[in-house]
């Protein structure tokens, strides 16, 4: 069976669904969704609207009001679902959200930005630290486990339209860059490297000097898999059709 999943940082769930969101999503029809950056409470969002297209809904908001906050909508119900990851600094953000499927984990996570200045650089960091611990233990756990969303985080200089006028910017310091290859190494596949080496696919253009249209752009927005799934990846791609937010979507395909 190919599972489709698309992850998607909306930059504000209600602004996307008023820009045709769920006419998109209808035609897309992943078997699941995953949501960064909701900017929405759970009963601000019109899950009926979601219902009807045949998701059931998951969310985690943050605590403060029109900030953060991811969701999962899926077709099958999950098994079992935990919204964060246990430490409540980043809890209170909402920035985690995991759902079982039968052996499958799928998580919806939205990395901390560090562009607004060095204190929330730090918090990056130590998120980024934590997060380490909570995969390590997850993946024991649970080997077939897809890690989606917005990671703020370039990897490479093929994955930022400037490298070296980025080089000292959040979002592609070398200790953040570095936290991604220790990250891969330790057992997880960069889903849309696997098979597209080419340069210039990004996920995220800021608003500003045209830059989508003129594609100076960032590649922030993953889906990584466990070793376990590589040998089940048929397909990953970024669909950058989809005009609703300053990011677009990513795609994964697996045969479960």
């Amino acid at each position: 069976m190919k599972l489709k999943i698309i992850s998607y940082n909306v930059n504000g769930i209600r602004a996307a669904i008023k820009k045709g969101l769920l006419e998109w999503l209808e035609a897309e029809n992943p078997d699941i969704f995953l949501v960064q950056e909701t900017k929405a409470k759970p009963e601000q969002i019109d899950s009926a609207a979601f219902e009807a297209l045949g998701y059931n809904s998951y969310f985690h908001s943050a605590e403060k009001p029109g900030y953060s906050g991811v969701a999962i909508f899926s077709k099958q119900k999950a098994d079992f679902l935990k919204a964060g990851c246990g430490i409540e600094k980043y809890d209170s953000e909402g920035r985690v959200l995991r759902a079982d499927f039968g052996n499958l984990t799928v998580i919806s996570t939205y990395f901390p930005s560090g562009s607004s200045g060095d204190h929330r650089q730090e918090f990056k960091m130590e998120f980024l630290n934590d997060f380490n611990t909570f995969a390590d233990e997850l993946i024991r756990e649970r080997p077939k486990l897809v890690i989606s969303g917005d990671y703020n985080i370039c990897h490479k200089a093929i994955d930022i339209h400037n490298p070296v006028s980025n080089k000292n910017s959040s979002g592609f310091l070398p200790e953040e860059r570095a936290w991604v290859s220790q990250f891969l190494e330790k057992g997880f596949v960069d889903s849309f490297r696997v098979s597209h080496e080419e340069p210039h696919k990004y996920t995220w253009w800021t608003y500003r000097f045209s830059a989508r249209k003129k594609n100076l752009g960032w590649r922030i927005d993953y889906h990584l898999i466990s070793e376990d799934l590589k040998s089940s990846l048929s397909n990953a791609s970024i669909l950058s059709d989809a005009f609703h937010s300053d990011h677009c979507p990513v795609l994964l395909e697996l045969n479960i």
